[in-house]
């Protein structure tokens, strides 16, 4: 289980950031803090792999918090939660190592998508006996297909959740999946999934078959087009 620290000024977004952690398997909130002194000492007290950390408190600053984690080594995760959205806080964050950075106001599905590619990426540091170069490539930098690259997203589509799902269609090889057995694959919600898999239809990526329920109410079936396979595997990045 993952212990999360939220350091978080106002009550009520330190209220949503607890419900939103623990309705992700695998975190767990071990303490709260409203400024970067209480956080010290919560720190000291539990043993915390994840900080959920602001960066405009009373008279306090959450970047600079993350910068003294650094240079005093101190092994804790940090994803900033902050609206502050200027370069300047950013880029600092960045630098000294944010796992990710969180604009307020933001939705649960971005939300979940960072703990879970946290947790992913924290889950093979941990067992990976040996680091290969196309593991880094994904976790480290983030590089994706060519294929996947050429194309724009449409507003309201992130390439996190894109990149999750084509990861998702690839493993079922070829295999016909319906909306729901995505949701569960990839943890993301069925009114978002609808967005992107329309998306990738409109690509013509995807084969759709349409049955009919006792209901009268077709059942959508979705499964990667052969004929566009490509898309999803460019032998050119292997």
């Amino acid at each position: 289980m993952i212990q999360v620290l939220i350091i978080e000024d106002d009550p009520m977004v330190a209220k949503f950031n607890k419900i939103y952690t623990e309705k992700i398997p695998g975190f767990q909130v071990a303490a709260e803090a409203s400024g970067v002194e209480e956080g010290w000492r919560a720190l000291e007290s539990h043993s915390i792999d994840l900080l959920l950390l602001d960066v405009y408190m009373a008279g306090e600053n959450g970047i600079d918090m993350l910068v003294s984690l650094r240079k005093k080594e101190v092994p804790v995760d940090v994803i900033v939660v902050s609206s502050a959205n200027d370069r300047a806080s950013i880029e600092r964050a960045l630098r000294y190592g944010a796992a990710d950075y969180l604009i307020k106001p933001f939705d649960f599905d971005r939300f979940k998508e960072a703990l879970v590619r946290y947790k992913e990426k924290t889950a093979w540091m941990r067992d990976a006996p040996s680091l290969e170069q196309e593991a880094l490539d994904h976790f480290i930098i983030n590089r994706t297909n060519k294929n996947q690259e050429s194309q724009p997203l449409p507003k309201g589509l992130t390439k996190i959740t894109f990149q999750r799902i084509i990861k998702q269609i690839e493993h079922k090889n070829g295999n016909w999946f319906s909306t729901g057995e995505l949701a569960e694959d990839t943890g993301i919600s069925r009114v978002s999934l609808r967005k992107y898999l329309q998306y990738l239809e409109s690509l013509e990526v995807l084969l759709i078959d349409a049955s009919y329920e006792g209901t009268g109410r077709p059942l959508r079936q979705y499964k990667a087009n052969p004929e566009r396979a490509a898309f999803f595997n460019d032998p050119n990045e292997k």
